[in-house]
């Protein structure tokens, strides 16, 4: 027979266990990246989870992204998006919505739309929806204005998170003009997806990324570093900058 005390000693442990696994798992974010080549350049999902990891966050990050895709595409399974698949089979804390780049100027209604369904989807399933602001391209940066008044009032209406990565890679530029942010006209460069990697940790964090590194390492299936990408030390001090003054909201 189990002595009494004995007996409180091992349902304390289970307890402790117990609250240990469910902290874990509190402590853990799942995060699903729905998009395009502005979120699989330079590995963006991977290079924010590997910003967390370096910083002693658990962040997961999956993605369903297709090059020249919008929301529409997605959200019709087209060119075999799984995207809704995703979203309803597999547990999220947040889901991060990537639409094609024109689609606030050329479709500004298809844009309302289907954000809206992949919002209510997402919301039906527990997680949290979060847009992503894409950005100007580096020939017009005037495209910047219509960019961010459509996500900041499909936002606004609907109470969704977003990330204003469009207007840090206008801070950014408007700073720094030397600075290479883009791979071509729009795609973003090293330098670009180390911008946007700081700004989407900082978001799910709510830290400050003046400790990530300029070298962003992984370790690939036999254990051996994968530098996903590096900066120029003066050049990472700047982005870190300009994310941590950029004023927007955290989602912690």
């Amino acid at each position: 027979m189990i002595k009494k005390s004995n007996f409180r000693l091992i349902l304390i442990a289970g307890l402790w266990l117990l609250s240990a696994s469910l902290f874990a798992k509190q402590d853990t974010l799942r995060v699903l990246f729905i998009g395009n080549s502005f979120t699989y350049y330079y590995n963006l999902p991977q290079v924010v989870h590997t910003m967390a990891a370096s910083d002693n966050v658990t962040l997961i990050t999956r993605q369903m992204t297709i090059g020249g895709s919008n929301l529409e595409l997605h959200w019709k399974g087209e060119k075999d998006s799984r995207a809704k698949q995703m979203i309803e089979e597999e547990p999220w804390d947040f889901v991060v919505l990537n639409n094609h780049s024109l689609a606030t100027i050329n479709d500004p209604e298809g844009f309302v739309d289907y954000s809206k369904k992949f919002v209510d989807l997402i919301r039906e399933k527990g997680a949290r929806p979060v847009m992503m602001m894409t950005w100007a391209y580096k020939s017009n940066p005037l495209m910047q204005k219509t960019i961010s008044e459509a996500y900041k009032a499909f936002c606004q209406a609907h109470e969704v998170e977003f990330v204003p990565a469009g207007e840090i890679i206008g801070e950014a530029r408007r700073n720094r003009p030397d600075l290479n942010l883009f791979a071509d006209d729009k795609h973003p460069s090293h330098n670009g997806t180390y911008l946007l990697g700081l700004s989407f940790y900082k978001f799910f964090s709510g830290k400050n990324v003046s400790a990530i590194s300029p070298r962003i390492i992984t370790k690939d299936k036999d254990g051996e570093k994968l530098y996903l990408l590096i900066t120029l030390p003066e050049d990472a001090t700047f982005m870190k900058q300009v994310v941590d003054e950029f004023q927007f909201k955290t989602a912690n």
